[in-house]
């Protein structure tokens, strides 16, 4: 028997609860267990002011923007738009049916205004990061470190070469928001300090981006986004914004190992990380510090002609020398200098040379220096440091440690592929920090749900 047509009858009285109709399964009722927001209220009230018309709830701001990242909705137009439509979103930022969702416009009005100054998505951040200690999924114990490319909203039609740009000869009274972010940085190393080296090209619309073919495909612009985790259960526990070079990727791990034993007192005994980290300087501030680096040597001193390398030469620390495989003696200095004109460079290396009169008589001259009167070896500064990095990789727990740094690569996966940060939309150092912040803080909560 067919039953009767279903037809539209609106009651007159409605009851209804949001709590009934949210799964006990869903994720927002896991992530939500672990999001205390109790403490913004009062690290904003000095930006807000005392009098004039009742501002939107700041929580619910944070709460929109969270569902935002943990679920991919990344334009804000959409989000408000979700929100309004999805149950369980409107249980997560306590909406009742009948509540208002904001305007997105409030959430650019406060991004650049009062969450920018008073750091309060850093602070967010921070709050998941101490609720994973608590949680006991860090020890701090051994970390990884690793950066990856994230396409800036520029391109190359709307850029200059290099010959052609001059910073100098920007107005910043007439310059858009990024571009004057982009000369408050100039002198910071995590942007513009971090290389002499100009980049070809330079974006009008975001100039702090960097150009870059990294990716061995078509080049682009980017910024860096630097995690690092503890390795027990992949929780990031520091992130750094930087321009997509080395260097400054390099010097972000000092940065953010700085962050951690200031904000949550941890100091790792070791640092995991792939062989771009293995520069002598970062190796010796590593050792310097008590961390053991698990980190391939960065060495250019391996030969490919068939010769020898400094590596088959034997350093003796006791007597400032190298043993070459024949035996003999290479030494930096044969006799004391008076004049110190003459003594050591004070440039940070050494070189240590083979007497002549010994090369020339030596049965295995052409395994060493065919083309040369006598050999002679290059030591730098930090070889000490290098040399203890190379005695930890013949250790069973570097293998471990290269396994262990598959979790960071992991989280940028996660980070592209399931929260859809392929490409950024702010602009500028400052929004690139921004939306580095809230994907890492969701990143954690999806942790710990």
């Amino acid at each position: 028997m067919m039953g009767p047509r279903q037809e539209v009858q609106p009651a007159l009285f409605y009851e209804f609860s949001l709590e009934d109709h949210v799964p006990q399964d869903h994720l927002l009722r896991s992530i939500d267990r672990f999001v205390d927001l109790s403490s913004i209220r009062a690290h904003l009230a000095d930006f807000y002011s005392h009098t004039g018309r009742p501002s939107v709830d700041p929580e619910l701001l944070i709460r929109m923007l969270l569902v935002g990242y943990c679920f991919g909705i990344r334009s804000e137009r959409r989000l408000c738009e979700e929100v309004h439509l999805n149950l369980a979103y409107r249980w997560f930022c306590r909406l009742d049916l009948s509540d208002r969702v904001p305007d997105h416009s409030t959430f650019s009005k406060n991004r650049h205004g009062r969450f920018r100054d008073s750091e309060l998505l850093r602070h967010l951040f921070e709050t998941t990061v101490a609720r994973c200690i608590d949680e006991g999924l860090v020890s701090g114990q051994r970390m990884a470190v690793d950066a990856s490319l994230i396409e800036a909203d520029a391109n190359k039609q709307n850029s200059t070469p290099k010959e052609e740009w001059d910073a100098e000869q920007i107005d910043p009274a007439d310059a858009s928001r990024a571009v004057r972010e982009y000369l408050d940085t100039l002198d910071e190393v995590a942007f513009g300090a971090a290389s002499e080296v100009q980049p070809k090209f330079t974006s009008h619309s975001d100039p702090a981006s960097q150009w870059t073919a990294a990716r061995k495909g078509p080049a682009f612009f980017s910024y860096s986004d630097n995690y690092l985790i503890d390795t027990d259960h992949g929780v990031i526990v520091a992130f750094e914004a930087t321009r997509s070079i080395r260097q400054a990727e390099v010097g972000s791990t000092k940065t953010m190992l700085d962050r951690v034993k200031a904000r949550f007192d941890l100091h790792p005994e070791r640092l995991i990380a792939d062989t771009a980290y293995g520069t002598g300087p970062m190796l010796g501030w590593l050792v310097d510090r008590k961390i053991a680096p698990h980190i391939p040597v960065l060495d250019k001193s391996e030969r490919t002609d068939g010769t020898w390398s400094r590596a088959d030469f034997e350093w003796d620390a006791e007597n400032d020398r190298y043993i070459c495989p024949e035996g003999q003696e290479l030494k930096q200095f044969r006799r004391n200098y008076s004049d110190p004109n003459r003594g050591p460079t004070g440039q940070g290396r050494a070189k240590y040379r083979a007497l002549k009169l010994t090369c020339q008589a030596c049965p295995s001259k052409a395994k060493c220096c065919p083309n040369a009167d006598a050999r002679s070896i290059t030591r730098e500064e930090h070889e000490d440091a290098r040399q203890v990095a190379r005695e930890i990789a013949k250790t069973d727990q570097y293998v471990i440690s290269m396994k262990l740094r598959k979790k960071v690569e992991m989280l940028f996966a996660h980070l592209k592929r399931i929260l859809g940060l392929n490409r950024l939309r702010l602009r500028g150092p400052y929004g690139a920090n921004d939306e580095f912040l809230l994907a890492a803080a969701a990143q954690n909560l999806r942790k710990l749900a």
